[in-house]
C-alpha cells in the first residue's frame, strides 16, 4: 500500500523531477516531524497553564456549576418534564496512589490537548503528502476535505465534552451498591483523565461517520441502500449506548443523547446517496 503511494505520487508530479524513493520517505518524514512540532507547541502550551486548564477544563463535567447541567435542568423546566434532565452533580474527591501520579496526569493532559488543538494541521500535513497521489477526479472529489474532517472530529469532541462526560460522571460517581452507604467513591485522577479521554476523543472520531461513509461510498465499500437496510439495527445499536451512558431510565434523557446520534448516521446516509449518484453519472458520461 504505501508503495502504491509513493508511486502514483511519482506520477503526480509531471512538472517537477521525477523523486526518488528515499526522497518521498524524507519528505515524509519532514510531514511527520512538522505535525510532532505543532503537537509539542500545543502541550507545552497546555503545561504551562496547566492549572487553569485543569480547574476551567478537566474537571468541569464534574463542577456543580457546569453548563450542561444548569441547561439540561432549564431545557426540561421549558419541555413540561420537571426535572427529569436535571443531573445529580458528581459529589467526589479524587486521589492519586503514586509520588508521581499528578505529575504524569500533567503530561498526559497536555499532550492529549496538544492533540486535539493541532488536529486541523496535522491533518493538513497528511493531506499534503498524499494530495500528489491523487488523480483530477480524486482531488475534486475530496475538496473541502480539511475542512469538514476538522469541523466533524470538534463536533464530536464537544458533544462528548459537554453531554457524554457530565451524563457519565454524574451517573457513575452517584450510583450506589448496598443500602448501608458504606462505600465511598474516590476514583484515581488518571482514572478520571482516562474516561474523559475516551469519551470526548471517541466521540471525535465517532463523529468523522459522514466522512467515512464518503470515503467506503466512493471506493464501493457500502451504498445507501446498505445503510438504509441497517438502518433499524442501527438505532437498536444508538438505543443501548444511550441506555448505558444515561443516569436514569427516563426516555426522554436517554433521546437527548441518541438523537445526535441519529441525525449523525442520517446525515452519513444523505451523504452515501449523493456520492453514489454522482458515481453513476460519472460512470453514464465515460459510457456515453
Amino acid at each position: 500500500m504505501a508503495l502504491k503511494l509513493l508511486e502514483r505520487r511519482k506520477d503526480g508530479l509531471e512538472e517537477g523531477a521525477e523523486m526518488s524513493f528515499i526522497d518521498h520517505l524524507e519528505e515524509l518524514r519532514w510531514h511527520i516531524m512538522r505535525s510532532v512540532i505543532a503537537v509539542l507547541v500545543g502541550a507545552i502550551t497546555v503545561f504551562v497553564y496547566i492549572d487553569e486548564v485543569m480547574d476551567v477544563i478537566i474537571f468541569g463535567p464534574i463542577e456543580k456549576g457546569f453548563v450542561t447541567y444548569s441547561w439540561l435542568c432549564e431545557m426540561g423546566q421549558k419541555m413540561g418534564i420537571g426535572d427529569s434532565l436535571c443531573l445529580p452533580t458528581p459529589n467526589i474527591q479524587m486521589q492519586t496512589t503514586t509520588f508521581g501520579g499528578q505529575f504524569v496526569s500533567s503530561i498526559t493532559i497536555a499532550f492529549v490537548c496538544g492533540i486535539i488543538v493541532a488536529f486541523p494541521y496535522i491533518f493538513w500535513e497528511v493531506w499534503r503528502f498524499i494530495k500528489p497521489a491523487l488523480k483530477p477526479a480524486e482531488l475534486k472529489a475530496t475538496r473541502g476535505a480539511i475542512f469538514w474532517v476538522t469541523l466533524f472530529f470538534m463536533l464530536g469532541v464537544a458533544f462528548g465534552y459537554f453531554l457524554l462526560a457530565p451524563f457519565t460522571f454524574s451517573f457513575l460517581a452517584n450510583y450506589t451498591i448496598g443500602t448501608k452507604n458504606i462505600i465511598e467513591t474516590r476514583p484515581a485522577l488518571n482514572d478520571y483523565i482516562d474516561n474523559l479521554v475516551d469519551i470526548t476523543v471517541g466521540a471525535g472520531l465517532a463523529f468523522e461517520l459522514p466522512v467515512v461513509s464518503f470515503v467506503l461510498t466512493r471506493i464501493g465499500l457500502i451504498t445507501p441502500r446498505f445503510l438504509r437496510e441497517y438502518r433499524k439495527y442501527a438505532y437498536v445499536g444508538l438505543l443501548v449506548i444511550a441506555a448505558v451512558i444515561t443516569p436514569s431510565p427516563d426516555l426522554s434523557s436517554q433521546l437527548l443523547v441518541v438523537f445526535p446520534l441519529i441525525l449523525l448516521y442520517e446525515f452519513s446516509v444523505i451523504v452515501s446517496a449523493r456520492i453514489s449518484k454522482k458515481i453513476v453519472a460519472e460512470e453514464e458520461k465515460e459510457w456515453s
